[in-house]
């Protein structure tokens, strides 16, 4: 790709394509001239570390860390859609997952199933193989898979031209139009060379960067954006910085969604990288915060509940099935009796004694067999996602 000093066009320009439309064609990465590390990137970039480090270490004292990432895999999957115009729920993943059938299931709940499979299967690949862009496309199939309208082209590369707009709009009335095919694939190429760019730089600069790379290229016909989101914890558990996927931005960029996309816009429009990696390390920082606070009262709370079951109910087999609620926080009578190996009457039981001590909580949901939500784990967990009660 063509270098240039001049900043305005350090992330790129647009170009008249023949069709008559102005198309932006992207510079590859890093950004010339480099990125100006002036006090204020020092001191977010120290803070963003710090949260990190402190994420890290407050996922250690969990009990169970893995169970707890379990759910927040699943909180973020929410997040994550809803920026897209999801409107499915946490309580809707955990419903199915209670009875694992995609018959009937709508659109919206399939992909948000989706969403937790290409996660899980991207973190598990990325341990042992390096990010690059047939992985990528193997994540997005994996998220598309299944879902309305075979125009997506599950794990493939757009073949077209794409563009961002509002619904409905056209391409003469987009509001940015990503590069043409041809350029699209030169551009995917120069981002998979930087993914492994051994040049020194902070690996919190270089998630920044990638991301808003990828959402220039906008290279799928759809599921940009998510897969976009995908890549920064993909990026954060491969380089080490994250034993665990703790860290998901998708609250932040939901939250300041008008300046997300402003920031991502002015990047392309007139080079300015270090506005969008300022705003990045802002939200890093901040909901790295979050989630270390939302892990210690988890914690907390998981301690309340077990001296509230032994002092009231004195049973082993509660002591299970609350140990059980922090993996599958929706159950059903036929789940916990299998799962602690007990008669059915006697899950029935166990259930209700829960429920008596305002742990557990009946679905409100016309389905059989009944199901019920560990409501207190479920209300720290769907902070920000802006849900009505179950």
């Amino acid at each position: 790709m063509r270098r240039s000093a001049d900043k305005a066009w350090r992330c790129g320009r647009y170009l008249l394509q023949p069709q008559g439309y102005r198309a932006f064609i992207p510079e590859s990465l890093p950004p010339q001239p480099p990125i100006k590390m002036d006090d204020e990137m020092w001191s977010l970039l120290s803070a963003a570390d710090l949260g990190l480090g402190r994420l890290d270490g407050a996922a250690q004292i969990v009990p169970n860390p893995d169970l707890f990432v379990y759910m927040y895999v699943r909180k973020e999957a929410v997040l994550s859609s809803q920026i897209e115009g999801t409107q499915a729920s946490l309580v809707d993943v955990l419903e199915y997952e209670a009875g694992k059938t995609r018959r009937g299931l709508p659109d919206d709940v399939v992909e948000l199933v989706n969403y937790v499979d290409a996660m899980n299967y991207g973190l598990e690949r990325v341990r042992e193989f390096p990010l690059s862009l047939r992985l990528i496309r193997e994540i997005h199939a994996r998220l598309l898979e299944g879902v309305r309208g075979q125009e997506r082209e599950p794990g493939e590369f757009r073949r077209s031209q794409n563009w961002v707009g509002p619904p409905g709009s056209t391409l003469s009335e987009a509001t940015y139009i990503p590069p043409p095919v041809h350029e699209m694939k030169q551009a995917l190429g120069d981002l998979e060379n930087f993914l492994y760019h051994q040049t020194p730089m902070p690996v919190l600069v270089k998630c920044g960067l990638v991301h808003s790379q990828f959402e220039t290229i906008h290279p799928f016909s759809d599921g940009n954006g998510r897969i976009g989101r995908l890549l920064i914890t993909f990026l954060l558990c491969q380089q080490g910085v994250l034993r665990r996927p703790l860290l998901y931005l998708s609250y932040y960029f939901k939250r300041n969604r008008t300046e997300y996309y402003s920031r991502l816009q002015a990047v392309r429009d007139t080079g300015d990288w270090e506005g969008w990696l300022k705003f990045f390390l802002r939200g890093v920082a901040e909901v790295a915060a979050q989630a270390t606070d939302t892990a210690s009262r988890i914690l907390a709370m998981q301690q309340e509940h077990r001296r509230l079951i032994q002092s009231r109910l004195r049973s082993a087999n509660a002591l299970r099935l609350h140990d059980h609620l922090f993996q599958r926080a929706v159950t059903s009578v036929p789940e916990t009796a299998k799962c602690l190996s007990i008669t059915f009457p006697a899950a029935s039981r166990l259930v209700m004694e829960l429920e008596k001590l305002g742990l557990l909580k009946q679905l409100q949901r016309e389905r059989h067999p009944r199901l019920f939500a560990y409501d207190p784990y479920l209300t720290i967990l769907r902070e920000g996602t802006e849900e009505s009660p179950a």
